[in-house]
């Protein structure tokens, strides 16, 4: 017998609810644009190009949505509040260095920040697979651009 579609709404809707707030964290580029100061700085040579930020971070919140959803269907905060608690610790992070790079253009306190977001990340990709494999390994793409992002912060600060 098959299940009824509208039985799956609340789970449709949560889930899109746990993405749409992974990608509030976009929200912070427009909180604070490249802008000119972004423009004179010293870049690395292995630097992407801008075009490639959008596409990448676009794929990235949606993944870290899903894994977020995955847990929080298996019990909400009622099941493991830290889990939780650590992926919305990480989404904060991820919004507030926007704000301290483009915003402050405090490149070694971004450096600092950066890494406590690698931290985060990791942490809650830890948590996350004492629930749900997938959910951690969604993580994983996010992980590894962030480390990514903290090599060439490092870069940035160095040079600059």
């Amino acid at each position: 017998m098959h299940e009824h579609p509208f039985r799956r709404l609340p789970d449709v809707a949560a889930l899109a609810a746990w993405i749409l707030l992974s990608f509030v964290a976009a929200s912070s580029g427009a909180l604070w644009p490249l802008g000119a100061w972004y423009a004179e700085i010293v870049k690395p040579t292995w630097m992407p190009p801008g075009w490639l930020f959008g596409p990448v971070w676009t794929v990235l919140y949606a993944m870290m949505g899903t894994s977020a959803w995955r847990v929080w269907r298996v019990g909400g905060f009622r099941t493991d509040r830290a889990a939780l608690a650590l992926f919305l610790l990480q989404w904060m992070l991820n919004f507030a260095w926007t704000g301290i790079f483009f915003g402050a253009h405090a490149m070694g306190l971004a450096l600092i920040e950066i890494i406590v977001l690698l931290a985060a990340i990791a942490a809650t990709a830890w948590r996350f697979r004492q629930h749900d494999r997938v959910a951690a390994t969604l993580l994983v793409p996010y992980l590894l651009w962030v480390t990514f992002a903290t090599a060439l912060n490092f870069a940035l600060w160095q040079l600059n």
